[in-house]
């Protein structure tokens, strides 16, 4: 299973978490939106586009014109193998790094409660931009991500939120969110479990998320919850030196 999802980590991602505006240049995927989030706004590299130092350089002007930073979205399958290495000659500094983690759904899970919507609710992108919200007034784009592709959206007591999105065989789970006054009721844990159950409805396999490396808490939740390590990324970020 963590082979499975290595080798379509970037793509799954991109799918779920789907940029409104792409350009493919020779094999690299260039997302753009607006700056809200960095998935949605890197650089997915997932063939060679020849000539490695014009393509970064044509790159950087795509981003330039637009006045976002140049980001790379690094992952196993990243390509030409070694760009990690040129990018950190170049001044790219890592950010965020990422794991993935992975697990079968076998169940049973019960909902206890929980809502799970086919589109967000006002209540619903409220609350997880009250947590989540680090774009200033960009809520309509950020809805705009969320909706791009069909997702089921969790919600328990007014409280916690969770995005599940079918992608075949897998589930991805996104936009785990609870309120900080609502924290350590298990709101988390149900919101997770009323996904991974609808997930088995709609004829998942199996599920994976993606969690910030640092994030202890939720990475304990999930490893309680039967989710393994499975693959990892992290983000090049130009002129950035800080992890």
């Amino acid at each position: 299973m963590a082979r499975s999802l290595e080798s379509r980590l970037g793509e799954l991602v991109a799918e779920a978490w789907p940029a409104p505006s792409a350009q493919d240049m020779g094999g690299w995927l260039l997302r753009h939106a607006g700056g809200v989030t960095k998935r949605a706004n890197s650089v997915l590299p997932l063939s060679d586009p020849g000539d490695l130092d014009k393509a970064i350089e044509r790159t950087e002007g795509f981003y330039a014109g637009l006045g976002l930073p140049t980001v790379f979205l690094m992952d196993a399958q990243a390509r030409p193998e070694g760009l990690d290495r040129v990018l950190e000659g170049r001044a790219y500094g890592v950010v965020e790094p990422t794991i993935a983690m992975a697990t079968e759904l076998s169940g049973p899970y019960g909902r206890e409660g929980v809502e799970v919507a086919d589109s967000p609710s006002r209540e619903w992108l409220d609350l997880w931009w009250s947590v989540d919200g680090r774009y200033d007034h960009q809520l309509p784009m950020a809805e705009k991500i969320l909706t791009g592709v069909g997702a089921g959206y969790a919600w328990a007591d007014g409280a916690a939120v969770g995005r599940g999105v079918p992608q075949g065989e897998w589930l991805g789970i996104y936009a785990m969110a609870v309120a900080p006054d609502a924290r350590r009721r298990g709101l988390g844990r149900r919101v997770l479990r009323a996904l991974l159950g609808w997930g088995r409805e709609q004829g998942c396999e199996r599920a994976y998320l993606v969690v910030v490396e640092r994030n202890a808490p939720a990475r304990a939740l999930y490893e309680a919850e039967g989710f393994e390590r499975a693959a990892a990324y992290h983000y090049r970020v130009k002129n950035v030196t800080t992890r």
